[in-house]
């Protein structure tokens, strides 16, 4: 799916964010335009990878053997073997197997929902109808909410297919992107062995040690980024008090040369008092002419 770059958020007193694609939600005879929106932000707070003189630094692609740079034009995709040898796959072998391009979202079949495990959620994403499309839109969500069911639908985007569950809650389509079957290990496959049948008294003893914790509501306060509010705390510290504060390479740059017009001003001050100081040793009625052609 797009990545957070994609998502331009709707804040407080900003404009609305702009759908990253629009296409038709359809199965049978029915196609209801609609553009999807991210429904969640990357949170926490991004750090760069800087030089000690506060340079940020690049990644770049170098060969192992000698060391040197490669440069993109150079670079190819394989697939790994076992032994460690590869196959080569190029560009146009990749697009060869590229899914078909389409703008419909293809509502393959509907479930209801306590059918649909959350280990197969990956992330949320809000379908708003498209334009002339708000009342066919509105007795979908609807019906789907009534009856407790999920569409299971693909969607092609950026040369890629997606499998979705579309989900209606309060009157509004959400499509949440599912993981495919073999990208979910099971606990098998996990060496998980089967639990042996547990006495009345231990179930009893883990039932009530349940219920004392129990409350009617998920707190709100448990999704608080906590690190992240002590790391944006401990930035503003150091920002407010300038410590560890290093400065842009461009106004570094822009430093550089202001201390270099200094120095240049500098030298023209102490030209122009020596050509003064030789102007003081010739006769009074020279020096107001040359002082004038120097104001002008």
């Amino acid at each position: 799916m797009p990545d957070d770059q994609e998502q331009q958020e709707q804040e407080e007193g900003a404009r609305s964010p702009r759908p990253f694609w629009s296409g038709t939600l359809s199965f049978g005879l029915v196609s209801i335009p609609v553009d999807l929106y991210p429904e969640t932000r990357h949170g926490g707070i991004a750090l760069r990878t800087l030089s000690k003189d506060g340079v940020p630094l690049a990644r770049r692609y170098y060969c192992p053997d000698d060391g040197k740079e490669v440069d993109r034009d150079h670079l190819a995709r394989g697939f790994e073997l076992d032994d460690g040898s590869f196959v080569v796959v190029t560009d146009e072998e990749l697009e060869s197997v590229d899914p078909k391009k389409s703008r419909d979202i293809d509502l393959r079949l509907f479930v209801p929902e306590q059918e649909l495990d959350p280990i197969y959620f990956d992330r949320p994403y809000v379908l708003t109808p498209g334009s002339e499309s708000t009342k066919a839109y509105r007795l979908l969500a609807d019906v789907m909410e009534a009856e407790g069911r999920a569409g299971i639908a693909t969607f092609v985007m950026r040369e890629h297919e997606y499998l979705v569950a579309i989900v209606a809650r309060h009157g509004v389509l959400r499509a949440v992107v599912l993981r495919f079957a073999d990208e979910v290990r099971s606990p098998k496959q996990l060496g998980l062995a089967r639990a042996a049948e547990p006495s009345p008294e231990l179930v009893r003893t883990f039932e009530r040690a349940i219920a004392k914790h129990s409350v009617a509501r998920f707190p709100a306060d448990e999704l608080d980024d906590e690190r992240t509010a002590a790391l944006r705390k401990l930035l503003e510290k150091k920002l407010k008090s300038k410590k560890d504060v290093l400065e842009a390479p461009e106004e570094a740059a822009t430093s550089a040369q202001a201390a270099q017009a200094e120095i240049i001003d500098l030298m023209e001050v102490l030209k122009r008092s020596l050509r003064e100081g030789d102007a003081g040793k010739q006769p009074a009625r020279a020096r107001p002419a040359k002082r004038a052609r120097k104001r002008g």
